[in-house]
């Protein structure tokens, strides 16, 4: 097996275990979190711990990966989650609430590494093959879709006096897991010379038609995704549909962000990365059109998995796109700028879900998100057309010549 080839195995099971990590939290914590909060008001409070502490730590884990190498950072990122599951399950056991808030921010942090999973699949790949990298990686986490339910299930009572309790030290052994795996990862690390250049400055780098869409293209689609995704278990229950029906629909939303992984990679070799991007706008245009067309269960089962494709396709690409902007020295604060937009268009996204159900109902979830994907389409179909004219949307990176040297008598 070719080293490329098999470090992207390796980090395609680590994503496996990060997203069956990630399910397993949100599933638990919403309801540990009504269990333990002082008003009801606050029960939601972990959860917006978790994306509070990712967003904190994507630009420290960048930088420090950067130093000691991915694999090393990968596994400084495990230790923290074992910290991190460990103090959550130190809040079920005393019934804290702000001591489960710190650990799910200590978990945020954990995640913020495990995000870089895609990116390090692209570094460690010959250039032909980096998005069907990226995309293979992700498809590890169709994984946590199916085996966390079954393992939160399995475990929420094993201490009956501590319901909960069982799940977050579960977790400690998911970690645990993903370190094991990890050994096996062997990605070169930076030059000392790359590790110390800079590079050009951020502000620089963003400005490029390339960063620009890329990251548009991620954070929407996570955002959009996230807005759907928050509010459809609760306009579900408003509609009068059974709790087993919302768990269904939310399958198959897993299914189609993760399932489509195996293939595209494989769609922008063949059609290009923007064209993929934008077939991924229509579908989420197209998930809005379903959600508005009816309230059955069927409505939010279509909508909820032409949601996913939408966002795989979008976020794929935007990440594969992101790779042509940076040299190697400017990778870790290229990747960190995008990873952080990513999670603060999260926060946002699901402090807003819930205020606009509540406020003005499923439809004005679905017709919020329209602006977005216009915009997303607009930079899209302007980059498309850039291209077509012959520009690139990467500025030249300028290599200074080196000083001339005195000649020898």
């Amino acid at each position: 097996m070719q080293k490329q080839h098999k470090n992207v195995l390796v980090l395609s099971a680590c994503q496996a275990t990060l997203q069956t990590g990630g399910v397993t939290l949100i599933l638990v914590t919403g309801l540990a979190g009504v269990a333990l909060a002082p008003v009801a008001a606050l029960a939601t409070i972990p959860l917006t711990c978790y994306v509070i502490g990712s967003a904190l730590t994507t630009f420290p884990a960048s930088m420090l990966m950067k130093a000691v190498g991915r694999r090393n950072g990968f596994q400084a990122g495990t230790a923290i989650g074992m910290v991190g599951a460990g103090i959550n399950a130190l809040a079920i056991y005393l019934a804290n609430f702000w001591l489960l808030c710190l650990g799910m921010m200590i978990m945020g942090s954990h995640t913020a590494f495990g995000k870089y999973y895609r990116f390090a699949a692209a570094d460690a790949t010959e250039a032909n093959f980096r998005a069907k990298a990226i995309s293979l990686t992700l498809a590890g986490g169709i994984v946590g879709g199916f085996v966390a339910p079954e393992m939160a299930k399995r475990t929420k009572d094993l201490f009956t006096d501590h319901m909960f309790l069982g799940s977050y030290l579960s977790l400690m052994v998911v970690c645990v897991v993903a370190a094991l795996v990890l050994t096996q990862l062997d990605i070169p690390q930076l030059s000392e010379k790359e590790r110390k250049e800079g590079g050009r400055p951020i502000r620089e780098i963003m400005r490029q038609p390339v960063f620009i869409v890329a990251a548009l293209s991620g954070a929407l689609s996570y955002g959009i995704m996230n807005l759907f995704m928050t509010s459809t278990p609760l306009a579900m229950r408003a509609h009068d549909h059974h709790f087993n029906s919302a768990a269904f629909v939310l399958e198959w939303h897993v299914l189609g962000m993760y399932g489509p992984s195996f293939f595209t990679g494989s769609l922008i070799q063949k059609f290009g990365v923007l064209k993929v991007i934008l077939a991924g706008i229509v579908l989420l245009f197209g998930a809005v059109a379903a959600a508005l067309a009816g309230t059955g269960v069927i409505n939010f089962w279509i909508a909820l998995f032409v949601l996913g494709v939408g966002w795989n396709f979008m976020y794929v690409g935007g990440s594969a796109l992101l790779t042509e902007c940076h040299t190697p020295a400017e990778r870790a604060k290229t990747q960190a700028a995008n990873d952080l937009m990513v999670f603060c268009t999260m926060a946002v996204s699901s402090m807003s879900s819930g205020m606009l159900l509540t406020m003005s109902g499923w439809h004005a979830v679905n017709y919020g998100t329209i602006p977005f994907l216009l915009l997303a389409s607009g930079f899209t179909l302007w980059l498309m057309w850039l291209r077509s004219n012959g520009h690139s949307g990467v500025a030249p990176i300028v290599v200074s010549a080196p000083a001339p040297t005195e000649a020898k008598n």
